[in-house]
């Protein structure tokens, strides 16, 4: 009994003590709610975890941790495009002309266009297109080879002649080089020549299959191109359709403003690149520079590489005009140059190609790079269409995802510039098709 009653009392004293703690806590709180100081913020719930693995992860600073996350989710996708770039460059005798063939889509569905309103049936009027446009190319290389055909022997001359003066100057003029150093520099060009022999040799024994691999994308090209004009929205919207519902409206709107920024690229490229050629051909043809229209095609098809190629055109139309006309001219012709692609850069291009299709001029000099070492001229061709394309659509999709998150209205697509699509017009949206509709 009397070791009941001691524990008894033990409990009791213990329950007093709680009591007047919890009092003596509420007359507290009371205190600060009147005196008004602010309530100190309730502290995070943590979680205790038995894993070894988190109590060390929370041994790391959080700076490491996040940038080890960043890290190997960088490092995947730096492999995922590795891999994409792999299999383009196994396939890409059937990459590079499909790529073509969007960009000569992108230029001629106006025309397309223009003939279906004109009521004509789709595949009647690409066709017409086609053969356009085929016959448009024809005609500038008969004309490009049949003045190389009859210039060539005298310009040889004339170079020849040039190669003389040159070895004159190397003579008499400051260098003063002699007979046996001349003769001795002669050598190490044959010499290089030699021994490089093998290589120019397995280049040509190649030239077979090169050909034969030219002729195989140019019809790719063809088809592509004639199939991407009848029927290149039906595929698109195929596509799409085999995307998740959710995304379809999404990448519907990215692809036409994607498409939308391909044709006024092209476009504009096109009507750059032609102001060039004539205003350097205007310039070869009144200072009587032999090859005055192939080097104003060397000029239009070079303004299709932005930067670099209307310069390297300019230097060989300046080179052709120094050994046919002499340094008088080739300097009038160097001024042409320079005067066409100050026009070029600050005028033509931020007035035609405008804000739509604006790219940094770095993103521009990267670009062709890139596509310089992966797929040489046809990589510097295609990098900066590419690039305008991507920034478009990624934009328009960032634009989409910050108009869901505030509640506005999502922007809306342009306004088709392709050939007309069959069917009924009512396929803005294509969260309603099933999958590969």
């Amino acid at each position: 009994m009397g070791l009941d009653n001691v524990r008894e009392n033990i409990r009791r004293a213990y329950e007093s003590g709680r009591e007047s703690v919890r009092q003596a806590r509420a007359e507290a709180r009371a205190g600060e709610e009147e005196v008004g100081d602010p309530v100190p913020a309730a502290r995070p719930i943590v979680v205790a975890s038995t894993s070894v693995a988190h109590r060390d992860d929370l041994d790391v600073p959080r700076g490491l941790r996040v940038a080890a996350a960043w890290a190997w989710r960088v490092l995947l996708l730096v492999l995922a495009g590795a891999a994409v770039l792999w299999v383009i460059a196994r396939v890409q005798l059937v990459v590079v002309p499909v790529i073509i063939a969007l960009l000569l889509a992108a230029l001629l569905s106006p025309l397309v266009g223009i003939l279906r309103q004109a009521r004509l049936n789709r595949s009647f009027a690409t066709a017409i297109v086609m053969v356009m446009g085929i016959a448009a190319v024809a005609g500038v290389l008969t004309l490009v080879i049949s003045q190389f055909v009859q210039g060539a022997p005298d310009l040889s001359a004339k170079a020849a002649d040039g190669v003389q003066r040159i070895e004159d100057s190397l003579k008499t003029g400051p260098l003063h080089l002699s007979d046996a150093q001349l003769q001795g520099l002669f050598q190490d060009l044959r010499n290089l020549i030699t021994n490089n022999r093998e290589t120019l040799t397995s280049g040509a024994l190649s030239t077979a299959t090169t050909l034969g691999h030219v002729i195989t994308g140019l019809f790719l090209v063809l088809f592509s191109t004639f199939f991407f004009l009848r029927d290149g929205r039906k595929i698109s919207r195929f596509l799409i359709g085999l995307l998740p519902e959710p995304v379809r409206d999404r990448m519907l709107g990215a692809v036409d403003v994607s498409w939308t920024t391909l044709v006024s690229y092209v476009r504009a490229t096109v009507l750059v690149a032609f102001i060039d050629a004539v205003g350097i051909g205007l310039a070869l043809a009144i200072c009587r520079v032999p090859f005055a229209f192939p080097l104003a095609a060397l000029v239009f098809l070079g303004a299709f590489i932005p930067i670099v190629g209307a310069t390297v055109s300019g230097v060989v139309a300046v080179l052709v005009a120094l050994v046919g006309r002499g340094p008088a001219v080739a300097l009038i012709i160097l001024a042409a140059v320079i005067g066409v692609q100050q026009l070029e850069g600050h005028v033509l291009q931020p007035l035609i190609m405008g804000r739509a299709v604006a790219i940094h001029p770095l993103a521009v000099i990267l670009a062709i790079a890139t596509g310089i070492v992966l797929a040489g001229i046809i990589g510097a061709l295609v990098a900066v269409p590419i690039v305008a394309v991507l920034n478009t659509g990624i934009r328009h999709l960032a634009q989409v995802r910050r108009a869901e998150e505030s509640g506005e209205p999502p922007p809306g697509p342009p306004e088709p510039t392709g050939p007309p699509m069959p069917g009924p017009a009512g396929l803005a949206s294509l969260s309603s098709l099933p999958p590969g509709a």
